[in-house]
Order: structure tokens, then sequence, then C-alpha cells
């Protein structure tokens, strides 16, 4: 623990471009996990027919293993930072997209959406963080890394709960969640801008 919390230390006093990094994770990470968490969810709320919804989370699974491979390509020749904003924008834009949904079609293409940046995201921002962290402290970065992967989607499904409570529709509560990666994608930025530390 002594070890974690220097580490946490070192972030927060030294490694700002780690620190901010991480800010940014957690915040479009969680959207990411809570979008993922409420599919059923969405798709219950708005009266949807159960197999239908089955049958589309499936093949988004499809969908994002294509995905995957198209970003790993890409990866080759474009910056991963541009590469996660654009995953980041990809999700931001599905939020708002929420606000329109009534039929299965939409839960689909909603679905859709989600799977072409789902794997992206995650194996992107690995990827990224694994180049800005010292090679030496590595499995103390990960260490941090994993729970800030690990404990994400719980203030996302504290939205959609409040926002539900409040009597938002569950079309609102998913829109809501487009601050998380709009605030995410200006972490990133800022992170971006920062020196790596030496």
């Amino acid at each position: 623990f002594a070890q974690i919390i220097n580490t946490i230390k070192k972030i927060c006093v030294e490694d700002k471009k780690v620190m901010w990094f991480l800010i940014a994770f957690f915040l479009y990470i969680d959207g990411v996990g809570t979008i993922i968490d409420n599919c059923i969810n969405i798709g219950t709320d708005l009266g949807l027919d159960t197999v239908g919804q089955v049958i589309f989370l499936l093949a988004t699974q499809v969908v994002a293993w294509i995905g995957s491979l198209v970003f790993a390509k890409l990866s080759k020749k474009y910056d991963t930072v541009k590469l996660i904003l654009i995953c980041i924008f990809g999700y931001f834009c599905v939020c708002l997209y929420a606000l329109t949904l009534k039929t299965l079609l939409h839960f689909g293409i909603l679905a859709f959406g989600v799977g072409c940046f789902q794997g992206s995201i995650q194996s992107l921002s690995r990827s990224y963080y694994a180049k800005i962290i010292p090679a030496e402290n590595s499995g103390e970065y990960f260490g941090i890394y994993d729970i800030f992967s690990k404990g994400a989607s719980f203030l996302g499904s504290a939205v959609i709960a409040w926002v539900k409570l409040a009597g938002g529709t569950i079309n609102v509560a998913v829109a809501t969640l487009s601050v998380f990666f709009a605030l995410g994608f200006l972490f990133l930025i800022l992170a971006n801008k920062q020196p790596k530390l030496n």
C-alpha cells in the first residue's frame, strides 16, 4: 500500500501527463462501461423485444471485433491520441443518438455504434498509457490504471439512476452520459499537451 500511495503522490506532483490522462480515462471509460452495463435496461425501459435486443447485442460483439481490427491497422499510420479522440467522439454521438431511441431498429443502430468503438477505445487507451509511463515503474502504474478501469461505470450508473428518479426517460439518462465523454475528450487533449516525465 505504501508503494501505491507513493506512486499516486508521484503522479499528482510530478507526472502531470499521466495524471490528466487518468482523469480523462476514468471519465470516458466510465461512460463506456455504463452504456455496456445498461444496454438491456435501455431496451427494457423502451419496451423492446428481448430476443431482438439479445440478437443485436451478440452482433455488437462481432462489430467490436471488426472495429478493433480496423483501429489496430489505423494505429500503425495515425497518432494513438487522435484515434482515442475519434472513439470518444463516436461514443459522444452514440449518447446523443439515444435521444431518438424508440424502436428495435434504433436500438440496433445504437448497439452498432457502441460496437464500432468498444474494443478499440480500451486497447488504444492501454497502448497510449504504456507509452507515457516510466518503464521502471510500469507495475505500480498499471496497478493504478486497473483500479481506474475496474472502478469505472459507478458514476455513470448513478447518473442514470438519478435522471430516472428525477422523472427523466432512459433516453435523456443515456444522453446525459455525453458529459463524461466531452470532459474525457478535453482532459485527454490536456494530457497530450503535457511533457512526458523522464
